[in-house]
């Protein structure tokens, strides 16, 4: 059974408690000693008897530290220093005060069931020593003190037991949870970073790789009309507009901030301009419409929208073969609704090969979620696409 004596806290070795209950007992001896040597006391044979005590002491020094380990060897011990004790003050009344060691060794040296037994028996060698027989009465009333007594200390040391296991409970409990806690604030960590590298990553597809792929069609353009001075003038101030607006969108894109068009209007003015721009480039004759009374929406539901139209704009481009896109804006009660259209080659969906194709679906499809919305794409081969973004709007928006 584990156990600790009352300073075990304050002296967790031993160390320091095998000399201050060594010395006690020395000291306490000795005082005895002179005392009954100046009342005439000490005989021959009560002499014996001291230097057998001192004796009996020295191993206190060993047993102290490893009373948890050795309690026979410590209950032997004790036992052993209660008789000499008790064959002292039979003999003298000045030893009573090394006899009375044995209370604070009692409380010392046993763990908490056993204290109260070590105690009381002390208690019992002092009187039976004192009172040189045991008689009816003496033993009625040392029963009457002593069994009381045991059991309320018998019962006040299970419940320092429970104590002890639900408070040594509690400290593991706090200890598992501080790891917990420790292994959720790392996954919390590696989450912050996957989510930021995702949104690097679409970043990245949505504004960086678009306008490269639209800066390489220009300089291809370019490249066919080098005899026709204005037609490549054209070209390549386009290539230069696309270079300088892809340096602008990276660096907004590491500092996670809004695209510049969402910067200097609402939604609705930024789609009109990024598709009139998108037009010109792709060549693509295009219509963009707006349902319903346009308000303000959080920044998060302007962004997905932006990007959503954005990379749907960017695939009839790359992949359609279009000659006509539409863009749709509707405000309804409780929605937002991006529709985007063309009348491309269309596709099989869901696409047979990734991530040629599948890379910018998906991660419209990302965005969309991530706010709350839902994302649905309409195709055939032949019959052209749309695309469709929903994403529900927040009560003050309404």
């Amino acid at each position: 059974m584990t156990w600790m004596g009352p300073d075990e806290e304050a002296d967790p070795g031993g160390l320091r408690g095998r000399w201050v209950y060594l010395g006690l007992g020395c000291l306490l001896l000795a005082a005895a000693t002179a005392l009954a040597a100046a009342t005439g006391g000490l005989t021959p044979g009560a002499s014996g008897l001291v230097v057998l005590s001192a004796v009996w002491l020295a191993p206190l020094a060993w047993l102290y530290p490893r009373k948890r380990t050795h309690l026979p060897l410590v209950t032997l011990h004790y036992a052993g220093l209660l008789a000499l004790g008790g064959a002292l003050v039979a003999g003298s009344q000045a030893f009573t005060a090394f006899a009375s060691l044995g209370y604070p060794l009692a409380i010392a040296l046993f763990p908490a069931r056993l204290r109260m037994v070590a105690v009381a028996a002390t208690a019992i060698v002092m009187v039976v020593a004192q009172g040189g027989a045991l008689d009816g009465s003496l033993t009625v009333v040392i029963l009457g003190v002593a069994v009381p007594l045991l059991v309320a200390g018998w019962q006040v040391a299970a419940e320092s037991e429970r104590s002890e296991k639900t408070a040594g409970r509690l400290r593991r409990a706090l200890a598992e949870n501080a790891g917990l806690q420790e292994r959720l604030l790392t996954q919390a960590r590696e989450a912050g970073v996957l989510d930021e590298r995702q949104r690097l990553a679409r970043e990245i597809h949505d504004t960086i790789a678009q306008d490269l792929v639209a800066l390489i069609t220009q300089v291809r353009a370019a490249d066919g009309v080098r005899e026709d001075a204005a037609r490549w003038r054209r070209h390549m101030d386009q290539v230069e507009a696309l270079a300088a607006r892809g340096l602008t969108e990276a660096r907004r894109s590491v500092r996670a901030l809004r695209p510049a068009p969402l910067e200097e209007s609402h939604l609705p003015g930024a789609l009109a301009e990024m598709a009139a721009r998108w037009a010109e480039t792709a060549r693509v004759g295009h219509t963009f419409e707006v349902t319903g009374t346009p308000r303000a929406l959080d920044t998060a539901t302007e962004v997905t929208l932006f990007r959503v139209a954005q990379e749907a704009l960017a695939n009839i481009a790359k992949h359609a073969g279009a000659t006509r896109a539409g863009i749709t804006l509707s405000y309804l009660d409780d929605v937002v609704l991006l529709d985007v259209r063309d009348d491309g080659a269309g596709f099989t969906y869901p696409p047979v090969k990734e991530p040629a194709a599948g890379y910018g679906l998906e991660t419209m499809r990302e965005r969309v979620h991530a706010a709350g919305g839902t994302f649905t794409i309409e195709t055939a081969p032949g019959q052209g696409t749309a695309v469709a973004a929903a994403i529900p709007t927040q009560p003050e928006q309404r």
